[in-house]
């Protein structure tokens, strides 16, 4: 009986945290409603005034890029901005092949005329969050850009991001990252909706009322005197995106984010290049929290309801904890619940939390209709999105949970980059990257195990009780199922 109700107890917490969370969403958008209702009045550079405009300098962080340099250079050479006032750094950590063929690269775009520069370090003290320092040491520009090596920025990018620093509380602008391969497979098209909530409800819904969000570590524009005010790129967690990010707001710099404004990106279209990105995202979110939770806490600057938006934000990837221990207690809890029938009202009460699941599908309609537009046919396709999202991402609660703990505990790694592929369509092949890991993932064995264990628990919805079962559980093993199945299959047998 002991064990029951400890089985118990940390479902009901687990469960109780989601809809917490659920409701932080649901204010998001509500901010993110009247956000698109209200006309952006914002301060602006006249760049008509050629005194008005700006040194920027552009930062390409890059680490065996080989699939993806020519691409990224010849588009930021593409790049309209008055040429005395822009530099670009190619600081380049690399260590196979793609060094001298991006030092062919860079030679040729010097030779157009444009101050371009490869940086090289002996070693990658700091990862990504040490080379942008070292770059910004020798930087000319008052301002700094910042992007991925699968990043494609418009041609104008510059011209509709720098005039909002006229303001001179602005610290970072930020945009919308969208997606080149969206529809190449079901794993692009799931990561897809996940960042485009990201990028429309959680980013706008948080900016739009002061609350503090995120540089997303690309795409996006910093006051080099903010970077230096707010202590400079640190190495120690990582997601050194999000760390900075933090220490600048708590130093009352203003984020300006740009929906409008989208840079195309790539996703990761094999399944070991989107777990490490995951893993990374994930252990780095929980190592964020424990670094910066008491600072905002105890901030006296930060108004209340920030701070609650502030912790829900750095506990992001913490959710998929409770998210594994609620799917992994459900079949406890279905026997549970139809072994004792004293409890049985307890589960009527607990039923409510559906309401959590309701309120994502609510909020991440939003982010879809705007991007996609409303109507029947559109909410259909809109429904059969969100499962596969729901299902996919539970699948990878296990993977993610591993990541969260060992961000919480402490446990250093090093910065796994995630393979660049240069790949649009499902014509484009991707299986002699050299950067792809060939070993699956150790997780990957639990994750066929977890598979079979919810068809177990969709087994027990047929012979528990005393009524001829009991299916109320049984969609949610379903999805579980197809979620744990896909992950585990893709990873051992196909890859992508």
């Amino acid at each position: 009986m002991v064990l029951t109700y400890i089985i118990i107890v940390i479902y009901s917490i687990s469960l109780l945290l989601i809809f917490m969370y659920s409701l932080a969403q649901l204010n998001l958008l509500t901010n993110y409603i009247k956000a698109n209702k209200k006309v952006d009045n914002s301060i602006k550079f006249d760049f008509n005034n050629p005194e008005e405009i700006p040194y920027v300098t552009i930062q390409l962080p890059v680490y065996n890029e080989l699939y993806v340099m020519e691409r990224l250079l010849e588009n930021i050479a593409k790049i309209k901005y008055p040429l005395d006032k822009l530099e670009i750094q190619v600081l380049d950590d690399s260590t196979d092949e793609s060094v001298e063929t991006t030092s062919k690269h860079i030679k040729k775009i010097k030779e157009l005329g444009i101050d371009i520069k490869h940086i090289q370090r002996t070693n990658r003290e700091g990862f990504k969050a040490g080379a942008l320092k070292e770059g910004l040491k020798i930087a000319k520009g008052e301002f700094i850009a910042i992007f991925d090596a699968d990043f494609l920025p418009q041609t104008d990018w510059l011209f509709q991001t720098v005039p909002y620093f006229k303001d001179s509380e602005i610290g970072v602008v930020q945009t919308r990252w969208g997606h080149i391969n969206r529809n190449y497979s079901t794993l692009t098209k799931i990561q897809a909706f996940a960042l485009d909530a990201h990028f429309t409800l959680e980013q706008v819904g948080r900016n739009s009322k002061g609350h503090f969000i995120n540089f997303n570590g690309t795409a996006g524009l910093w006051r080099k005197e903010c970077i230096y005010d707010a202590g400079n790129w640190e190495g120690d967690t990582l997601t050194e995106d999000l760390d900075l990010s933090y220490r600048a707001q708590l130093k009352n710099w203003k984020f300006k984010y740009l929906e409008g404004v989208v840079t195309p990106a790539e996703l990761p279209v094999v399944i070991s290049a989107a777990r490490s990105q995951q893993f990374r995202w994930n252990k780095g979110g929980a190592e964020n929290f424990q670094k910066m939770m008491r600072r905002v806490i105890t901030s006296k600057n930060v108004s209340f309801k920030t701070k609650i938006h502030s912790l829900l934000h750095l506990l992001n990837s913490s959710m998929f904890t409770f998210i594994f221990l609620v799917a992994v207690l459900s079949i406890p809890m279905l026997y549970i619940k139809n072994e004792y029938a004293h409890l049985k009202i307890y589960f009527y009460v607990m039923s409510f939390f559906v309401v959590s699941s309701l309120i994502f599908f609510v909020c991440y309609w939003h982010m879809f209709k705007n991007i996609y537009g409303g109507g029947f046919v559109k909410f259909i396709k809109y429904i059969g999105s969100f499962l596969t999202f729901f299902s996919i991402a539970m699948g990878f609660s296990l993977h993610n949970t591993i990541a969260v703990l060992e961000g919480h505990f402490g446990k250093k790694s090093e910065f796994v980059r995630t393979p660049k592929f240069n790949i649009k369509t499902g014509k484009d092949g991707w299986k002699n990257n050299k950067y792809i890991t060939k070993k699956p993932s150790a997780h990957v064995v639990l994750e066929g195990l977890l598979a079979l264990y919810f068809v177990f628990g969709m087994y027990s919805a047929f012979i528990v009780g005393d009524n001829g079962g009991d299916f109320g559980l049984f969609p949610f093993h379903l999805m579980l199922f197809f979620g744990f199945g896909y992950v585990f299959f893709k990873s051992i047998f196909s890859k992508a």
